[in-house]
């Protein structure tokens, strides 16, 4: 697995990442696995996992594993910085997971499943998660995720300013129809599922 941490202009860090092709021969003394116990992600681990090497701004550097959460294709794997300078996001295999640099205790595995892409925007202060059926929107502040976009399938094909646009498959018509999505309020306009 050859990847690399994205950058985003615009987004301040205080960490560094760098993700590994498998388990380091010399590990730091602090290790985390995640996801933590999830009801249902027992077996999470035998899919594989996505290894980093993390260094805060205090404390020493720890090592995360990731457990993928599918071994197929369609979904992303990465790091991304967020808006929040000590939060790192982390897509292993479709599975998000919000790490806390400074606390990795804190760290969160997202209810979005999968993540299909990521789409920084800057502008808003945020980072957009898309799925199959909706979008995952990460602000300095806060998270909320979008009306369900699509019956199946979730097309972006931009951000200008405040809106996200895009396409969702509408299931009764068989046709893929434009949505707009503001990043600030919220509001959605069209899309496959809206009446």
């Amino acid at each position: 697995m050859s990847l690399e941490v994205t950058h985003t202009d615009g987004f301040a860090e205080d960490w560094q990442a760098r993700i590994l092709n498998g388990p380091p021969l010399i590990a730091p003394a602090r290790q985390y696995v995640f996801p933590l116990a999830v009801p249902g992600e027992e077996d999470a681990l035998a899919r594989g996992a996505m290894w980093m090497e993390i260094k805060p701004a205090t404390g020493g550097v720890f090592l995360a594993q990731c457990a993928l959460g599918f071994a197929g294709k369609g979904v992303t794997t990465g790091v991304w910085s967020t808006p929040r300078p000590s939060l790192l996001l982390a897509v292993a295999g479709g599975y998000g997971y919000l790490v806390d640099t400074n606390d990795p205790d804190q760290t969160e595995l997202l209810p979005m499943r999968p993540v299909v892409s990521v789409h920084p925007a800057p502008q808003v202060d945020a980072l957009v998660l898309i799925g199959f059926h909706s979008a995952y929107i990460l602000t300095a502040g806060e998270a909320w995720q979008s009306p369900k976009l699509s019956w199946e399938g979730v097309a972006v094909t931009g951000i200008e300013g405040d809106t996200l646009h895009g396409t969702g498959w509408h299931m009764p018509s068989d046709k893929e129809l434009p949505f707009t999505l503001n990043l600030r309020t919220q509001e959605l306009i069209g899309g496959g599922c809206q009446p």
